[in-house]
């Protein structure tokens, strides 16, 4: 079954959190390297697990394209919209992390 423009805009901002999360991930390593703080680390281990997760739904997303998402077109705007929540508060982290 082809891939809708919600499922199609889907990956991509999961790709573009991704990156921002690799991003994010080791330029707090480089603090915590640098200050040994706790709190970096909890922001490390932060980027880690969602870095995970977006790359686990990368794999749902061209793995089970013929069940949840493939069926429901109310589905697909649903993950769309959460994607776009999690791009907005990573833009932000990445924006003050680097600034």
């Amino acid at each position: 079954m082809a891939m809708g423009a919600p499922t199609l805009a889907g990956i991509l901002l999961t790709g573009v959190n991704s990156v921002l999360l690799a991003v994010l991930a080791a330029v707090w390593l480089d603090n915590y390297r640098q200050f040994r703080s706790t709190l970096v680390l909890g922001l490390v281990g932060f980027s880690a697990v969602l870095l995970v997760e977006n790359l686990v739904a990368i794999a749902f997303f061209f793995s089970s394209m013929n069940t949840l998402y493939a069926m429901d077109p109310l589905v697909g705007r649903v993950v769309l919209g959460m994607r776009v929540l999690e791009l907005l508060a990573i833009s932000f982290l990445t924006y003050v992390t680097l600034k």
